[in-house]
């Protein structure tokens, strides 16, 4: 017998027949995914689900919930939920017509049913999906138990009115409890790996957390990756950063007031991806309890773009995930292997970054650029590989200055590379760029359900985001010094977006609100992955990378690889 902590929905146990990757991922590590198809699904089962009309009313559809009221028919059960704790199992059933101690499930699919093809010139008669079979099944399971007699059960696919019905078999009770045991041993094992090239992939909801190819491509390299899942999110990323604004919620949106000047912004929540609040912002607790239920992370930095702390829903946990890293993290030698593709990665594209940009850079310079990147392929141990990294970046930021504009490049070659405090408007950008770049890798590693506080290259510390720190290494050059060539460059950043004070260069308010529009531009443009082919935004990119370092602490990928551009 088993515990009630560990009743499972007959829904997801069936998936198992259907996916065992699939069903670990729901039921086991609680990830669930909201879609097109779930979305249409609910809606159906919201109309199924209403309460009875007791009006007489004539039949005309084949939808079995039109049923008829007279006295004769059978009673109408919707939604009517069953548990059976001796074999940890639940199930909400749409409907049940129960006729004395006579009972019919009724299970609604949102669907089409199976068509098996011709035979001949003759087209075969549609039939249920497996999975759908062992749910009735279950449904049937649980009403029996519960002392009534089921022998048959009725499928409603809702997308063509087709409605089958379904023998109860003594061999269809004996496959849906084999599928439960099955489910059961494979919860107490590490997560199943993906299905194979499986054209079901490309529907599932959950493909941008299995990464069924990604993880088969990172196998073998035979294996290329389809482009699964949409190359942008396309949502909105709020930074509220003016003194005094205040964000709140109105009905289905985020309200945002900004004091000084009276604007009011009402952004849907449906299209909200994140909300970062930078410096002395306010925040309702009925908008932190929306947006934690919509699994919207809330960022509070400080005036200066350090993050100070991360609201973030419950949901992102994984404890197999967070205990394989932990464990992998407690060796040095998996330290050591994923620091040096980290680095490795970073000093690359330093390199390919001066290539680009610098003028006149000498071939020297290169080479020294690629033989630290070699080197730290190669590092024997973590302080060795701290050594090449500083020697790597010495060179580059010596260079830094030529590929920019001389009317910033004299002030930064002069101080070079400052960060406590920033003695000029290029370090300073940088400063805000790298720990804006922090407080997203953070988010990624959330949504890859791993403990951000614990990393592999830096040192972890109270308050220091050691795993963040380590994936933002290869983005460095990417994103927030790219970004800071162009925005100056291009003079979206000008002198006069800029202070200085006691405390170093700081931004200006208008000189945020520069900044921030172009580092959303950067975090949104895309980028070819060298391994998988396909194109993804560097916000979703994140994401990617985050998600196969989970699959590399969980022993499903045998080693990593890291963006670079050329």
């Amino acid at each position: 017998m088993v515990s009630s902590s560990e009743v499972w929905p007959a829904r997801n146990v069936a998936e198992f027949a259907y996916c065992p990757r699939l069903f670990y991922l729901m039921e086991v590590e609680g990830i669930h995914v909201a879609s097109h198809d779930t979305e249409a699904g609910q809606r159906i089962h919201k109309r199924v689900n209403s309460p009875s009309s007791r009006r007489k009313k004539k039949v005309t559809s084949a939808d079995p919930s039109q049923e008829n009221p007279d006295n004769d028919s059978p009673r109408v059960e919707r939604s009517l939920t069953l548990t059976d704790d001796t074999l940890g199992l639940m199930a909400v059933l749409d409907l049940a017509e129960i006729s004395g101690t006579i009972a019919v499930p009724i299970e609604y699919r949102k669907g089409r049913p199976r068509r098996p093809g011709f035979i001949g010139d003759h087209e075969q008669p549609p039939e249920p999906w497996p999975t759908d079979r062992i749910q009735l099944a279950f449904q049937a399971i649980l009403l029996e138990r519960a002392g009534y007699t089921v022998n048959k059960g009725i499928l409603y696919y809702a997308s063509e009115r087709c409605r089958l019905e379904v023998v109860l078999t003594d061999e269809l009770r004996q496959e849906a409890m084999a599928t439960l045991n099955a489910a059961r041993e494979a919860a107490t094992k590490p997560r199943p790996l993906p299905l194979i090239n499986d054209p079901k992939c490309p529907r599932c909801s959950l493909n941008s957390v299995c990464l069924p190819d990604e993880i088969q491509a990172a196998r073998c390299s035979e294996t290329s990756a389809r482009a699964l899942w949409p190359p942008r999110d396309d949502g909105i990323h709020i930074v509220a950063q003016s003194h005094g604004t205040k964000v709140g919620i109105r009905g289905s949106a985020l309200h945002v007031t900004e004091v000084n000047s009276g604007d009011v912004q009402q952004i849907p929540l449906s299209s909200l991806e994140s909300l970062s609040l930078l410096g002395p912002v306010q925040i309702s607790t009925q908008a932190l309890h929306t947006l934690t239920d919509r699994n919207i992370p809330v960022a509070f930095l400080s005036a200066a773009g350090r993050l100070v702390s991360i609201v973030d829903p419950m949901e992102s946990v994984s404890a197999d995930t967070r205990r394989n890293q932990v464990r992998v993290l407690d060796q040095p030698e998996k330290c050591l292997e994923l620091a040096r593709a980290l680095i490795a990665a970073k000093i690359r594209n330093q390199r390919t970054l001066l290539m680009r940009n610098a003028e006149n850079l000498s071939k020297s310079v290169k080479d020294d650029l690629h033989e630290q990147a070699i080197a730290a392929e190669k590092g024997e141990s973590l302080a060795s590989l701290r050594g090449h990294e500083g020697q790597a970046a010495a060179i580059y930021f010596e260079h830094f200055g030529r590929m920019l504009s001389d009317e910033f490049r004299e002030e930064f070659d002069k101080h070079g590379r400052q960060r406590r405090p920033p003695t000029d408007p290029v370090n300073s950008c940088l400063s805000m760029g790298y720990s804006m770049l922090t407080n997203d890798c953070v988010a990624a590693l959330r949504t890859g359900r791993l403990e951000p506080s614990i990393g592999a290259l830096h040192v972890s510390r109270p308050g220091r985001p050691a795993l963040a720190l380590d994936l933002m290494e290869p983005f460095r050059p990417l994103i927030a010094d790219s970004l800071t060539i162009t925005a100056f460059n291009r003079g979206e950043l000008r002198p006069g977006h800029f202070q200085k004070t006691s405390a170093g260069c700081l931004f200006s308010e208008h000189g945020r609100k520069a900044f921030f529009e172009a580092y959303g531009r950067r975090m949104s443009d895309e980028v070819t992955h060298p391994t998988f082919g396909y194109k993804l935004s560097y916000r979703r990119m994140l994401i990617l990378h985050a998600r196969m370092i989970a699959a590399w602490m969980n022993g499903e990928v045998p080693n990593l690889s890291f963006l670079t551009t050329r």
